[in-house]
């Protein structure tokens, strides 16, 4: 099952485009996924409405992160990339059975993704040293190697399926299957069916150098793949459609740390209202298994999610299923015509600042109302800053919390099948916001 959310959106310049999209299903079936838009989710043919809904302007979180340095922490930066709200960090890939020794590379620029699943890294992006240490995996009945197609809303990513061990400061993940992107050795492109839009093969074509999925399911694909060929994701080299057992799919690599293996928790810093140049934060791996990193006790509102990290919200009268919490995506997609809207791009420009809330179904201890602002997407992006807590683009039928939501606080990700001691059985989101 994956989701890879809108990971590129509506950066300065650029109308709606994106990195990935809303999946759908449970941990034994997977939907295709768009990017920048899943269906029905463009912008409205009218610019906005008379705005009705109370203007009551939303206090800013204020948690604190986690301080960098021990070995289950890594710095998370948003700074100028081309593309606001990135959050990026380092990792550093090697031969795989070698324990993160021989042949590495450190891999910076990386998107932490919590809305995907897995390690995606452009192959331009991997030392050829590197890159020719990593063993291929190969199709079980073939004995071909491995290739997969990754489907976006702006393209299609075609690649490889190598084992690297990964390692991310001091913790170190042995044999992970990881989907090389843009490899020149595949002998043959993309399958008709996974050419969708344009080919996504360089850098600068994804915005960075990879993705770093570290949501809440174990692998990008789970039951549906092992038991069968699934259109749009596995295949032999040769292009064939194929099955792909669960140790074989592109793995979320936290699920193969040694100790802190049942969940992250990003922790970015609060920035201002009228935009900031950088913001920094910290990727904090495992819950309640060390002294920073406890979710027991911190009286954190928490969600079951099913198991590609969806829950249920309400806003403005209509129930969303499919809400989630998406480090990927730069901006709030949300649904709310009461609020102008620029019809090029999809931000929503009101004259002055506004305040909404989603209430969050089903949360424990109790539903609880979430706030926020949204700011005029247009005089932001002009700013030439890159990190935004108040920015939005319209979205019907769904309810992204992007990466504003995730300034001045923590969020926690419980990974399905693992546990903790605050959190119980994953699948579950959580967050503190003081």
């Amino acid at each position: 099952m994956r989701k890879i959310a809108w990971i590129i959106a509506a950066a300065l310049g650029l109308s709606l485009a994106g990195c990935g999209g809303g999946g759908g299903g449970d941990s034994s079936s997977n939907s295709s996924t768009t990017l920048n838009a899943p269906a029905g989710a463009s912008s409205p043919a009218t610019s906005g409405g008379t705005d009705s809904s109370p203007n009551v302007l939303a206090a800013d979180a204020s948690a604190v992160s986690t301080a960098v340095g021990p070995g289950n922490t890594v710095a998370v930066t948003v700074s100028r990339t081309g593309i606001h709200n990135q959050p990026m960090v380092s990792i550093t890939i090697c031969a795989n059975g070698s324990n993160a020794s021989t042949h590495c590379a450190i891999i910076p620029n990386v998107i932490v993704d919590t809305a995907s699943f897995g390690l995606r890294l452009v192959r331009s992006a991997i030392p050829d040293s590197t890159f020719n240490a990593l063993a291929a995996e190969n199709d079980q009945t073939s004995g071909l190697p491995l290739a997969e197609c990754a489907l976006f809303g702006s393209g299609y990513a075609w690649g490889s399926v190598h084992l690297a061990d990964v390692a991310i400061s001091g913790e170190t993940a042995p044999s992970v299957p990881i989907h090389v992107i843009g490899d020149t050795t595949l002998p043959v492109t993309a399958p008709t069916e996974c050419q969708v839009g344009r080919p996504l093969v360089t850098t600068a074509d994804l915005g960075a150098n990879g993705i770093l999925g570290i949501g809440v399911s174990p692998t990008d694909c789970g039951l549906a793949c092992q038991q069968a060929p699934v259109s749009t994701y596995y295949y032999t080299n040769a292009g064939t459609a194929t099955s792909a057992s669960l140790s074989a799919q592109i793995t979320n690599p936290v699920t193969k740390f040694a100790r802190d293996s049942n969940g992250v928790i990003l922790e970015m810093g609060q920035v201002s209202d009228t935009g900031s140049a950088t913001a920094q934060g910290t990727l904090v791996f495992g819950i309640d298994t060390q002294a920073n990193n406890a979710l027991y006790g911190t009286g954190a509102t928490l969600m079951r999610t099913n198991a590609n990290g969806d829950f249920t919200s309400t806003y403005s009268g209509a129930t969303l299923t499919k809400t989630f919490f998406d480090s990927g995506s730069t901006v709030l997609f949300f649904p709310d015509l009461s609020i102008p809207i620029d019809s090029s791009s999809g931000y929503y420009v009101p004259a002055t600042t506004v305040g909404r809330s989603s209430t969050l179904v089903g949360a424990s201890p109790t539903s609880v109302s979430l706030g926020f602002n949204i700011a005029n997407g247009a005089a932001l992006n002009a700013s030439g800053n890159n990190a935004f807590n108040n920015l939005g683009i319209y979205m019907s039928r769904q309810f992204d919390f992007g990466m504003p939501f995730f300034y001045g606080r923590h969020v926690y990700y419980g990974i399905s099948g693992k546990a903790s001691t605050g959190g119980g059985a994953g699948p579950y989101v959580a967050y503190v916001s003081s």
